[in-house]
């Protein structure tokens, strides 16, 4: 499932590419995404230009003139894919692409997604902050508000796992399953420790480390496994530099001990027994 790395990748292309732009015309070649496109959404959006993109989480949001934003979701298999000329969509199935903007420059951006369990839907602007979403997401972890004495606070007298608390989007927004294994390899702390039993030390270790993971995967596009793609069609790189996700019983790149694999809250956590306590 595309993370907050992705999103913000693909944010920050879609910034360069798309803002300005006008919506000529949408077509809905398939309104069953995880929540059902409503009947009149390619009309309200016909004639509107992309103002501004920006993100909250995992949601990408286009920002529209008039008083209105879009609100996207790439839910497990999703991807927006600006294509003009030149660009190659051989990795995409025409069959998945269930959503399509004409843009004013004969460019197109698709929605393709073909387990549709992504969303799309149009919010007023004022009603941004209120929409479900949204409403009760923790802060943004690369803003200052998300530190080491907030995440302690948070964690105080907890018996949920570490992870699971980092992964907790009323604790913190956009942090998932690939990356929370990633931080915590860097801070040193077992993804199963009860989140009350994690030291102040090792708190702080984790906070500093969630900057600089996601910051590191914003760089390099984000992960691909499957069939995350950004707005050019191109795959994340970070995928050769994860530490421990998806090396189950591969060596430790600190101490050489074989990486593990447990499950925490029903998703693998990657993990090293000897560097992570």
């Amino acid at each position: 499932m595309p993370e907050l790395p992705e999103v913000e990748s693909l944010r920050q292309i879609l910034a360069r590419s798309a803002v300005g732009r006008t919506i000529v015309s949408a077509r809905i070649g398939e309104a069953r995404l995880r929540k059902r496109i409503v009947a009149d959404f390619a009309s309200a959006i016909a004639g509107r230009q992309i103002v501004r993109l920006s993100r909250r989480a995992k949601y990408l949001i286009l920002e529209l003139d008039g008083g209105h934003v879009m609100l996207v979701h790439l839910g497990m298999s999703g991807s927006l894919t600006h294509r003009g000329e030149g660009f190659i969509d051989a990795e995409f199935d025409p069959k998945h692409d269930h959503v399509e903007f004409a843009l004013d420059d004969s460019s197109r951006l698709v929605y393709n997604d073909p387990r549709r369990f992504g969303m799309m839907r149009l919010v007023a602007r004022a009603a941004l902050a209120d929409a479900p979403e949204l409403k009760g997401l923790g802060p943004e972890p690369l803003l200052r508000e998300f530190n080491g004495e907030y995440l302690a606070a948070k964690a105080r007298g907890k018996q949920v796992a570490i992870k699971n608390l980092i992964m907790d989007q009323r604790i913190v927004a956009g942090i998932g399953n690939i990356y929370a294994s990633e931080i915590l390899y860097r801070a040193g702390v077992r993804p199963t420790r009860r989140a009350g039993r994690v030291t102040h030390k090792e708190i702080e270790r984790i906070a500093i480390a969630v900057p600089v993971i996601l910051r590191a995967a914003i760089g390099s596009r984000g992960t691909t496994f499957r069939s995350y793609r950004d707005s050019r069609g191109q795959p994340g790189r970070f995928a050769a530099r994860l530490r421990v996700y998806g090396r189950e019983e591969q060596p430790c790149y600190r101490c050489s001990t074989p990486i593990k694999n447990v499950v925490v809250g029903a998703r693998a956590s990657f993990y090293c027994p000897k560097c992570q306590k």
